[in-house]
């Protein structure tokens, strides 16, 4: 396997994960002149902030495609600095804001009911976040070791002998100065065991909550539907979503594009079913909801494991872990206070924990007195 041997004419980074803390950090730190390098399991950026492409045949034998948004539906801005990104995005036209309209039968959202939607879709937020940084698709990786040390200082005060990174069938990268982490807590705590026990033990007790995704086609019922998401008052269901009423999204006459999220207990209840069941008991589910059957043309289920943090295991202390005497740091929604409100606050306590970790590493840079590019250096 090719494996990345990065330049020494600055610190240099790697990134272990793809999703909106990972993208946010790197961008971070790339602007500010380290060389960076992002690996993530995945095939593409996005994490949680995710569209799927479905394909099937139709009744008619036609082949047939569409996209799901089935991971995290969109969030919110609540401090200044994050607004402050989204107003740019917005300006930049891969953001939109979009109020839906609610189901008056369910659950009602907490304020003003406006979300924040990357268009075209989930993860053009950290596409746009990614351009011009090296990446690393479909690269998981299994353990952090020592590696050759690079000609740069580091991020520490002492130059570190590097870092290497390694998956299943062999080196993925070596002689990288610092490592962060930003994947769903109990991954972190795998890869932190042997170089940061308490930050592990610590990532253990910050536990993620699952959720079964349902993503399908259906007929458009006889019952009218004027509501954009519902939101049913008990059943597994945590929401009911159409997909082709978001800005953006393909919208077809007749049909309706579904994404049924199911309740955080539901799916630790049932995290171990096979898909099909699920698949049945969500199809179920909305039918008694709705008060009529669906006539389905595709369905297909995804199993999140680690959707969001559980609001009650907030063990971690800060918004992000830095340590620059081994050049190790983490960050993500568990750290950033995603696990203390609404779902859809995920993506912005993820994004302030990345900010918080580069302004940290970035910190240690200049107390080690690492020369950044176009950045003058004290003497």
């Amino acid at each position: 396997m090719n494996h990345f041997e990065p330049s020494v004419q600055s610190p240099v980074v790697a990134v272990v994960g793809a999703g909106v803390a990972g993208a946010s950090c790197a961008r971070a730190l790339q602007d500010a002149g380290c060389t960076v390098r992002v690996f993530d399991k995945a095939r593409g950026p996005g994490g949680r902030l995710a569209t799927r492409r479905a394909l099937w045949v139709d009744a008619q034998g036609q082949g047939r495609s569409t996209r799901f948004d089935h991971g995290a539906p969109g969030f919110d801005a609540h401090t200044p600095a994050f607004r402050h990104f989204t107003d740019g995005a917005l300006r930049a036209g891969w953001l939109t804001e979009w109020t839906p309209v609610s189901d008056p039968r369910g659950h009602q959202r907490d304020g003003s009911g406006a979300t924040f939607i990357p268009v075209p879709d989930m993860p053009t937020f950290c596409r746009h976040l990614l351009q011009g940084i090296d990446t690393a698709w479909a690269r998981p990786v299994q353990a952090l070791r020592p590696g050759r040390s690079t000609a740069s200082a580091g991020l520490a005060g002492s130059a570190p002998s590097g870092w290497a990174l390694h998956g299943a069938d062999g080196l993925l990268g070596e002689g990288f100065d610092a490592v962060v982490l930003a994947m769903p807590s109990a991954q972190a705590g795998e890869l932190l065991a042997t170089h940061q026990p308490a930050w592990s033990r610590h990532a253990a007790l910050a536990l993620m909550q699952p959720c079964w995704t349902l993503m399908g086609v259906s007929a458009r019922p006889s019952a009218a539907i004027d509501w954009d998401v519902s939101r049913p008052l008990a059943g597994p269901l945590c929401t009911a979503q159409r997909n082709e009423s978001r800005p953006g999204r393909e919208r077809l006459d007749g049909e309706v594009h579904w994404v049924l999220h199911a309740r955080a207990a539901w799916s630790r209840l049932h995290l171990e079913q096979s898909a099909d069941w699920i698949q049945a008991q969500l199809q179920a589910a909305l039918a008694d909801w709705l008060g009529t059957p669906l006539q389905w043309h595709h369905a297909v289920t995804h199993r999140w494991r680690y959707a969001m943090p559980q609001p009650s295991s907030s063990h971690s202390a800060g918004q992000c872990w830095w340590d620059p005497a081994s050049g190790i740091g983490v960050c993500g929604d568990f750290l950033g206070g995603g696990g203390s409100s609404s779902s859809s606050s995920g993506v912005e306590a993820a994004w302030l924990s990345a900010q918080a970790l580069a302004a940290q590493m970035l910190a240690s840079a200049a107390a080690a007195h690492v020369a950044l590019p176009g950045t003058p250096v004290e003497a």
